[in-house]
């Protein structure tokens, strides 16, 4: 990592806002599906993608809360096409009924950001019975993708543009459990730590792009997938710090936490920013590509998690959903 501030390679830095990292960048055409659009970095990576002319499609739990969302972005963004669908991703019958209703709706998918969360819950189980942060960070979404390929590879070979699928990890991925991924104890209540269980969903989002980019190559489908860091953001301090530190926190946050239109740059530049073209596989942070944890390079774990996702998505339907 460089000093906070610095630019990398690409011109940019942790600095640098969603809106600097895509100028003159022209999405006329392009459609873009948003997980968790309408709060955060979300919103503003929504914003960002339809102020470029991307036709972005605003997957959230709470369609209220989106419908606002959209409204304010059309208020800012004149002429910004925006549609709102629900999306509760600790469900897998809700992701499934929003891909069958995507797919109804014959919209194409350039983009597929995969960026909602949640973070640090106490032990919880989803409606599928998996703990809930593994179940919504990257079950779901690893479901939400694989349902969507199809759709992304007809868009990309019809309309001759590469397709971008963009998976928001986190720094938090190098401290997950001490054996990376507990395939046997994803459930196990006694031994969970909200943090580490953090880490380890965060980690699998790594793992599903990398092994994600290594199929689609395989294939030769012009589809890249790499993964992110958005940064530590201000809209988080709650959520990282108890009360007691947050004022001395508060004192240093301007220096070292990012702003929402800084936290959302790295989406925005992976999804939009023509120096990305072709690149897969990779990390993501500050808007320049990053070193990870390297155990995110074993290509055998990559497989493992996505086999095990395989099997655990497959067994919540009558049929296999390949």
């Amino acid at each position: 990592m460089w000093f906070f501030g610095s630019k990398g390679a690409s011109g940019f830095s942790s600095r640098s806002t969603a809106e600097e990292v895509t100028h003159g960048v022209d999405g006329t055409g392009l459609t873009a599906i948003v997980t968790g659009a309408s709060s955060g970095i979300g919103v503003e990576t929504a914003r960002v993608l339809s102020l470029r002319g991307v036709h972005v499609v605003m997957a959230v739990r709470n369609t209220g809360s989106g419908a606002k969302v959209k409204e304010d972005i059309v208020k800012q963004v004149p002429g910004a096409k925006l549609d709102v669908m629900e999306l509760d991703l600790s469900s897998m019958q809700s992701v499934r009924k929003f891909a069958s209703e995507y797919k109804s709706a014959g919209l194409p998918l350039n983009l597929l950001i995969n960026n909602a969360g949640i973070m640090a819950c106490p032990f919880m189980l989803s409606k599928d019975n998996i703990e809930l942060q593994f179940a919504t960070n990257h079950l779901g979404h690893f479901l939400l993708t694989k349902l969507l390929l199809d759709t992304m590879k007809n868009t990309s070979r019809e309309s001759k543009r590469e397709g971008r699928i963009v998976n928001l990890s986190s720094e938090a991925h190098r401290f997950s459990y001490p054996e990376g991924v507990r395939f046997d104890k994803i459930n196990d209540k006694s031994s969970y730590s909200s943090m580490r269980a953090y880490g380890q969903s965060k980690l699998c989002n790594v793992l599903h792009a990398n092994e994600l980019a290594k199929q689609l190559k395989e294939d030769g489908v012009n589809i890249t997938a790499n993964s992110l860091h958005p940064g530590a953001i201000m809209t988080n301090l709650g959520r990282y710090f108890n009360p007691y530190l947050a004022g001395a926190v508060g004192a240093v946050a301007k220096y070292v936490l990012k702003s929402v239109p800084q936290g959302a740059a790295t989406t925005c530049f992976v999804a939009l920013n023509p120096q990305v073209a072709g690149v897969t596989g990779e990390y993501f942070a500050d808007s320049n590509i990053a070193k990870p944890l390297p155990l995110v390079k074993d290509t055998e774990l990559a497989k493992k998690v996505w086999d095990f996702s395989t099997k655990l998505t497959d067994s919540q339907s009558g049929e296999s959903s390949s």
